[in-house]
């Protein structure tokens, strides 16, 4: 599998395969990103699309290529943010991410439910990581590269992050 730094010179290259790549590998986590703003699984996938096409115009401005994921994210979010306030939305959050990244039968089952609004409502660097390393399957060197954190950091935050899930997950 190539990495990041890799695709990211490939399409300046002008390799747009590679593009496709990283659009493929950080889909789920810009769609996931943004319906975590706008709670509307349509308008997040508006904004994943507009997500990646700026991402795609200003490749040529990222100063770590490595660090595309993590950058990505901040365009997600903003654009996210850009959208939330012209627009405001009535579709629940649970129920949006859950058609966000359903799995391959198209249904969650109530407990995946349950985790998915549990990880939502962890503190930002945690879910983070949390969706990189579980949603998007990356390692968690992989993570800390995406992240732009060390080892080290995003091991303490997914230590973090099991244990606020797991007294949200006991909750009555």
């Amino acid at each position: 599998m190539q990495s990041d730094l890799e695709l990211v010179k490939d399409t300046l290259a002008g390799r747009e395969q590679a593009f496709e790549l990283l659009v493929q590998r950080y889909e789920r986590l810009v769609r996931a990103t943004a319906l975590s703003i706008v709670k509307d699984r349509h308008l997040a996938g508006d904004i994943a699309q507009e997500s990646f096409v700026r991402a795609y115009r200003r490749l040529h401005t990222l100063r770590e290529p490595a660090a595309f994921g993590a950058w990505l994210t901040r365009i997600t979010h903003r654009c996210a943010l850009d959208t939330a306030t012209r627009r405001r939305s009535e579709l629940p959050l649970e129920e949006g991410l859950a058609e966000a990244i359903e799995g391959r039968n198209g249904h969650l089952e109530e407990d995946q439910q349950a985790l998915l609004a549990a990880v939502m409502r962890l503190p930002t660097g945690e879910r983070e990581v949390v969706m990189l390393r579980y949603f998007d399957g990356h390692t968690v060197k992989d993570v800390a590269s995406i992240a732009g954190r060390s080892v080290g950091t995003v091991t303490k935050q997914l230590s973090r992050a099991h244990q606020h899930l797991r007294i949200m997950l006991e909750e009555p």
